[in-house]
């Protein structure tokens, strides 16, 4: 074997202990959707989990380049050298994926998942990164050859940059097979919902309504993207599904637009506007434009629903001259409307009035208030689909608690739980708190606050901090830094500090519960920040 193809191939070396090590990169980039401005967000916040594992393999990498280019020198059989490369190779896959583990990345809220993407963008990675390896093998010394790993989150983002054309193409081919699909069901009934918060909520509040009724596809968990959107089109839906719901999910100027020309829906939701994403979007004015773009794709016989906020969506809802319906908890403000309220731990009952004269008188065993609009407005679509009054009561009973948004678990022998960790914003937080104050006994709140609020974001969560301190007995604040702004409201309003409990994750967290949760207490988990959202 010549001296220029030994050492080259024993450039693969550094490239099997990055990609191997780089599991950790490689799940930043995937929990930020492949978005750049997104990932190198996710790096600053996470600087170990992104730059040990390149540091690691270029030092791992200067080792074991060393001995085999050293060994070329000793070694004149071929088979020799073949042998000696190969199991260099496979030491450097081992020590790769030893170093993953040590830097527990796999320890994960949300698992790594290797998808057809992931696999591909492993794939670009390795060519490239091989390329650029086997050329410093050749023309540097083993010093260069093995230091390029240090700036491995780099390199992968240019990897997944050269890739971003394919990708782009692939996903158009998957988007437009959906849409094809989709409307192809002629009789179907497209439904979108988009909103700040509460879309879930609708969405899975109205698929159990409008069961009563038809056959219908509700998009599962989260798959609020349009390749999440496809993906459940082409694999579950079918010719008997009368009604789809779609939820509609964005984080930048156009990405509902880009939804709308997949689902072409028939009937629009918007449940609510305000400050979320606004790491991306930067204003509440982009944010309701962006969200305005689901009623204004509606065709002109299209119906919007909208939620009477008293703000913004009130707004829109005056200036859509298409089909419209208002819901609302206020009397004599919108279309539908509640009266007779009443909340209590155990649910809420109400009546579900409509302007020509109909009355429901409705029970559900969902936590708060602004369960009681969801409802309402997963009511009043139902109402206009042609559902009975029979129905949608019947609907409304078998309706169950979301899992991780306002689900109350129960223990006689225990504290009880009340699960919002699914997601948390100024609205929805200051809700879960209302529900909360209801409960009797002591109560106390674990918290890592809210995130991708942009500038806002250390106001409201002073804010927050607030109103924690007038809600629950004891707070338990997950995180370092970022938390500092709810310490700050908690103690501006007197709460003790004694009662304060800061620690570095959710895991100890769970040990302080442990210690001071007593038969009785109500504990309410607001928000779970994702993984790249963690702080090191």
């Amino acid at each position: 074997m010549t001296e220029a193809l030994y050492r080259g191939i024993a450039g693969l070396v550094p490239v099997l202990v990055s990609l191997f090590a780089a599991r950790g990169i490689f799940h930043l980039f995937q929990l930020e959707s492949y978005q750049f401005p997104g990932y190198i967000r996710s790096v600053r916040r996470n600087p170990v989990q992104a730059w040990a594992p390149g540091f690691a393999a270029a030092a791992v990498s200067l080792g074991l380049l060393a001995v085999l280019w050293k060994l070329y020198e000793s070694i004149q059989n071929l088979a020799a050298q073949i042998a000696v490369i190969a199991g260099f190779l496979a030491l450097a896959v081992c020590i790769g994926y030893l170093t993953a583990r040590l830097l527990k990345v796999n320890i994960a809220k949300k698992p790594f998942v290797y998808t057809a993407r992931v696999k591909r963008l492993y794939g670009f990675c390795f060519v490239l990164l091989g390329a650029l390896s086997y050329y410093l093998s050749l023309t540097g010394s083993v010093i260069i050859g093995s230091i390029w790993p240090v700036s491995l989150p780099g390199l992968i983002a240019a990897c997944g940059f050269i890739a971003w054309g394919l990708e782009k193409f692939i996903s158009e081919c998957y988007f437009r097979s959906a849409r094809r699909k989709l409307l192809s069901q002629t009789d179907l009934i497209r439904i979108g919902i988009t909103g700040s918060y509460g879309k879930t909520s609708v969405k899975y509040i109205l698929g159990t309504i409008l069961a009563e009724k038809y056959s219908v596809l509700v998009t599962p968990k989260s798959y609020n993207t349009p390749m999440g959107v496809s993906r459940t089109i082409r694999e579950r839906l079918l010719p008997s599904h009368q009604v789809f719901v779609a939820e509609m999910g964005a984080r930048h100027v156009g990405d509902i637009r880009e939804l709308c020309r997949l689902v072409k829906p028939q009937i629009g939701i918007l449940t609510s506007v305000g400050p979320q994403h606004l790491d991306t979007f930067k204003t509440v004015e982009r944010v309701t434009k962006t969200k305005y773009e689901l009623i204004e794709t509606l065709s002109e016989d299209g119906h919007s629903f909208f939620t009477d906020d008293g703000a913004v969506c009130r707004q829109l809802y005056d200036k859509t001259k298409k089909p419209k319906t208002l819901t609302g908890q206020t009397p004599g403000n919108a279309d539908v409307w509640s009266e007779n309220t009443e909340v209590s731990p155990e649910g809420s009952a109400f009546d579900i009035c409509l302007k020509n004269g109909e009355r429901l008188h409705v029970a559900t065993r969902l936590l708060g208030e602004h369960n009681i609009q969801n409802i309402l407005t997963a009511a009043a679509v139902a109402r206009q689909l042609g559902l009975t009054k029979q129905q949608i009561l019947r609907g409304i009973s078998r309706i169950e608690p979301i899992q991780s948004r306002m689900e109350l678990i129960r223990n006689p022998n225990s504290y009880t739980i009340i699960n919002d960790g699914f997601n948390a914003n100024p609205v929805s937080a200051k809700a879960s708190l209302a529900v909360l104050s209801r409960f009797p006994g002591r109560r106390i709140v674990i918290t890592p606050g809210m995130v991708e609020l942009g500038s806002e974001e250390a106001g409201y969560n002073k804010a927050f901090g607030a109103q924690i301190a007038k809600a629950a007995d004891i707070a338990v604040i997950v995180g370092k830094k970022r938390v500092q702004p709810i310490l700050d409201g908690l103690r501006e309003e007197g709460f003790p500090d004694e009662n304060i409990y800061q620690v570095s994750s959710l895991e100890e967290s769970t040990e302080v519960l442990r210690r001071l949760a007593n038969k009785g207490d109500t504990v309410l988990y607001e928000n779970d920040l994702p993984d790249n959202y963690q702080e090191n």
